[in-house]
């Protein structure tokens, strides 16, 4: 079912000048969904162009004369007449059946393929947990250090398959990232799996394509391809605890933090903030959007976003936090040097 609902979209325009869509792949499983889309517009669009053109041929014919068909004032063909339409319907009916054998083919064929790739026991292992509206993703390793939390954007080295561990918190959601591979549903108490491997570097945008409530277009990742070396440094780096303050303004950003409502929701390693209700913030600084690429990640966007979330993503689970201009200034300050 995923080849087949990720070959139901031909493109979507994402935002930041990166584009999402099912014809422009970059792995190995969207090359074959992408083959797949041609192949089904190609057959398709050949018989709608038939049809119109049977279509048009027949109403632009010159009409019979009633003398031709003698039987035609009583409703009731000749023989020859009857005899041609009946090859001609038989004909149809076969001709549409091979061509429904062959999409079906096709298809099973597509599905067989995207489930088989390379070798996996070298792959990495990230649970993708879809929340009403945001991405909670873990990196798994036997070693209970190497076990990375991010939120809302991922990263993997080109070149190396990735499990995508599927998961939901609440409803059912559906985890897509069209240039790497079909739709896969995360559905509450189940694990679902899904395979995606990029063949060349890129930011990749991917959605929830399962209605999932009021944000449902809100909630959005992205998936950052990059080279093993740029990786690994990315994800030593992600694994270090949040810097301390280095200057006053910021200091005083990280008391505002640690002396309101935020540390019910979120964590920040390196202080005794550690909630799981909202995203890990430990390098929120470092992401490219804010509220499940709902905005940019810049210090306007943020500010905002933290004096009314609700404006901005209605129904969403972050409280609404009072704070003077003296203590969100330096707040927006220390958010943005989580890096």
């Amino acid at each position: 079912s995923g080849v087949l609902c990720g070959c139901t979209v031909l493109a979507l325009t994402a935002c930041a000048g990166h584009q999402q869509s099912v014809v422009d792949p970059a792995g190995t499983q969207a090359s074959h969904i992408a083959n797949l889309w041609w192949f089904f517009f190609a057959v398709l669009g050949a018989i709608f162009l038939a049809v119109m053109a049977l279509t048009l041929w027949s109403l632009t014919r010159r009409h019979r004369g009633i003398e031709q068909e003698p039987l035609e004032s009583k409703h009731k063909p000749s023989k020859a007449t009857e005899s041609r339409l009946t090859r001609i319907v038989a004909g149809a009916t076969i001709g549409t059946v091979l061509i429904l054998f062959v999409l079906l083919i096709s298809s099973i064929s597509t599905g067989k393929s995207i489930s088989e790739l390379g070798d996996k026991q070298h792959g990495l292992i990230i649970e993708a947990t879809g929340n009403q509206w945001w991405w909670r993703f873990r990196y798994m390793n036997d070693d209970s250090n190497e076990i990375l939390v991010t939120a809302n954007e991922i990263h993997i080295p080109v070149g190396r398959p990735v499990m995508i561990r599927g998961m939901s918190q609440d409803v059912i959601h559906s985890f897509w990232v069209p240039n790497l591979n079909g739709k896969r549903d995360l559905i509450p108490s189940r694990i679902t799996e899904e395979w995606i491997e990029a063949d060349r570097a890129g930011a990749y945008r991917g959605q929830c394509a399962e209605y999932c409530g009021l944000q449902h277009a809100h909630m959005v990742f992205w998936v950052i391809a990059e080279a093993p070396d740029k990786f690994k440094q990315w994800f030593d780096a992600q694994l270090q605890p949040a810097f301390a303050p280095a200057d006053a303004d910021k200091l005083h950003g990280r008391q505002v933090f640690m002396n309101n409502a935020c540390i019910f929701c979120h964590t920040i390693r390196g202080t005794t903030a550690a909630a799981q209700n909202g995203p890990d913030l430990t390098h929120f600084g470092s992401r490219r959007s804010i509220a499940a690429g709902t905005l940019p990640n810049t210090p306007g966007n943020l500010g905002g976003w933290i004096v009314d979330p609700q404006s901005i993503k209605p129904g969403n689970h972050m409280a609404t936090i009072a704070l003077n201009s003296s203590d969100l200034q330096p707040l927006i300050d220390y958010l943005e040097s989580l890096k």
